[in-house]
């Protein structure tokens, strides 16, 4: 059987869709996904945060063992990995649809704008910083204790880790069910509570970081929807990547001080804020989606 293009989404008649998905729910698809289908989304998204957090605390817990320095890399970003291949094992097409994603502008624009706004967080971040403490440090890139060059490349092969979990699969997955900010605001809501260790940490300290998770997730859900593969994995990991070098070379948030995650978190919401903005106007402009149109209705960052 074949399937019939309508505008904003693809429907499924049979067993193939005009893109080449394969579904056989005969369902709609919202960002070049399809609906949930039989149990919503919820099996699968309970069964990837149980893994990621598992797997996170595990990961940490050997990473001594592997003389893995934490300066280069925490084994503990790569536990949303492990979750997604959790789920991978028994809804392995599901899986395979929400990495894919949809085919949405992938412009030199949105990833200026993306990888920008990374760069945007900690400049706010760091005069924010600075306005209050008068003083901002800096940790030139050769006193670190590795190669910078070492060091970043080992971020971003981490920070896809992460993000092939938050924004690859959860975000995807809560969006076929929400809308974007909804579905941003809870993947920042797990992301931020995936980093328990945050939590041993003043209550200020850790709000600062779950608002920083939030704001972060809405940038992320907003720039990329639509996205999918590589594009998506690539530009999400690149963010993570920057935001994590910009605060390695400038604060010393890591140490439990509360200013600098304050200014961070506040820094992230400005940021989001902005994009929230942005996508209002272009929301009340284009049509709502068959999939939101009617009474029946998809998360996602770690050091």
């Amino acid at each position: 059987m074949s399937g019939v293009d309508v505008p904003g989404i693809v429907v499924r008649v049979g067993d193939r869709d005009t893109d080449g998905r394969t579904d056989g729910t005969g369902m709609a698809t919202v960002d070049g996904v399809g609906r949930a289908g039989r149990g919503g989304p919820w099996g699968a998204a309970g069964v990837f945060t149980a893994v990621a957090f598992v797997a996170a605390g595990v990961l940490g817990a050997v990473q001594p063992a592997t003389g893995v320095p934490t300066e280069v890399v925490q084994l503990t970003q790569f536990g949303p990995a492990v979750g997604v291949g959790a789920v991978a094992l028994y809804r392995w097409g599901r899986t395979r649809g929400l990495l894919r994603g949809g085919h949405g502008d992938r412009g030199v624009g949105r990833a200026t704008g993306l990888l920008g706004s990374a760069a945007l967080i900690v400049a706010l971040t760091v005069l924010a910083y600075g306005t209050l403490r008068g003083v901002v440090g800096f940790t030139p890139p050769g006193a670190l204790h590795h190669s910078f060059v070492l060091i970043a490349a080992a971020q971003l092969v981490g920070a896809c880790g992460e993000e092939i979990g938050w924004r690859c699969f959860l975000q995807p997955l809560l969006r076929t069910r929400w809308g974007t900010l909804a579905s941003s605001v809870t993947v920042g809501v797990v992301w931020g509570a995936w980093h328990v260790p945050v939590f041993a940490q003043a209550p200020a300290y850790a709000a600062g970081f779950l608002l920083a998770t939030v704001a972060m997730s809405v940038v992320l859900g907003v720039a990329l929807d639509g996205t999918g593969g590589p594009y998506r994995l690539l530009l999400a990991g690149g963010f993570h990547t920057l935001v994590n070098l910009g605060l390695l070379l400038f604060l010393d948030e890591e140490s439990g001080a509360v200013t600098p995650m304050l200014c961070f978190g506040f820094a992230c919401l400005v940021v989001a804020l902005a994009w929230a903005g942005r996508r209002a106007p272009a929301a009340s402009r284009a049509p709502a989606p068959a999939s939101e149109a009617g009474p029946a209705p998809t998360t996602l960052h770690g050091t």
